[in-house]
């Protein structure tokens, strides 16, 4: 398997490169050898690789500066994922793409299913939405991953942000009312690795593709990831100067952010572990493993 892989520097994208190694050639590139903003430079991309599968976690993440570069979002999680599509339709190719919890308004008192009516509440999740809808429309053979709170030992995060605000403050305010499942980078990247195989076992036509929700299990506010994270530092010896009990909460209310987000992020993995046969583990047990990295 002929394999082009994107966004090889974040954090899903780094940890692909580890779990797909075995299945095929992978041929990963990031910003710097493709800019997905430009069609005709992604387009020659693809034809030049010419792959069989597809794999795209890169995307554009700044929540609250897409508010006001939209063009550049559009064209990265909206155009991109399309023009894939299409060249993947063109060479009889499958693409595999992460999408996000965002395209969701977040007032479900319950985890979204993948039946559940979408409404973004901002242009980060809109292009995101966008970027699923133009890819599914070019091409029948689409795995869109909706995943969220994604963590790894390689990029940026929550965690990481914690962990260097424990070691410089004495106090923080986080917030209490937003609700998901910290999902582990290297999770994904493993459990995308099983669906490929998957997918060179029973072929593009007995393949069961559409939309997955995929995330750790169980659930925790941004606030009680903080404490956990805080704690699991504390007790590797981290010279920090801020224990949990000085982490307080607050509600979204109270720290005003140019994007908002959605309330509830939790997504129902009942679809894909039942196509799968796939065990999602607690959001503890990948947090913990990343943290142990970092630490």
């Amino acid at each position: 398997m002929n394999i082009l892989l994107t966004g090889k520097n974040g954090q899903v994208g780094f940890e692909l490169q580890r779990a797909l190694a075995p299945l095929g050639n992978v041929h990963a590139v990031d910003s710097g050898d493709c800019d997905l903003a430009d069609a005709d430079a992604l387009r020659a991309l693809i034809r030049d690789v010419r792959p069989s599968l597809i794999v795209n976690p890169a995307a554009y993440t700044a929540v609250d500066r897409a508010e006001t570069e939209v063009d550049k979002a559009m064209a990265v999680n909206a155009r991109a994922p399309g023009i894939m599509g299409e060249e993947a339709e063109r060479l009889g190719a499958s693409v595999i793409h992460f999408s996000t919890d965002y395209v969701f308004d977040g007032h479900k008192p319950t985890p979204y299913t993948e039946q559940d009516p979408t409404g973004p509440l901002g242009v980060y999740g809109q292009s995101k939405l966008d970027g699923e809808k133009d890819l599914a429309s070019a091409t029948r053979r689409h795995l869109i991953l909706r995943t969220s709170w994604v963590v790894g030992a390689h990029g940026h995060n929550f965690a990481k942000t914690m962990l260097r605000l424990a070691a410089e403050r004495t106090h923080l305010n986080v917030v209490n009312d937003q609700l998901g499942a910290p999902t582990s980078a290297a999770l994904l990247a493993d459990l995308t690795a099983h669906v490929v195989r998957r997918l060179q076992t029973d072929g593009v036509h007995e393949f069961p593709f559409g939309i997955y929700h995929l995330t750790a299990s169980g659930e925790t506010s941004w606030h009680n990831y903080a404490c956990h994270v805080v704690a699991q530092g504390l007790q590797a010896g981290l010279p920090l100067k801020l224990t949990p009990e000085h982490i307080r909460a607050i509600a979204t209310d109270a720290y005003p952010t140019a994007a908002r987000r959605p309330q509830n992020s939790r997504l129902d993995t009942s679809q894909f572990r039942a196509t799968f046969g796939l065990r999602l583990p607690p959001w503890q047990q990948g947090l913990d493993h990343i943290l142990q990295q970092i630490l």
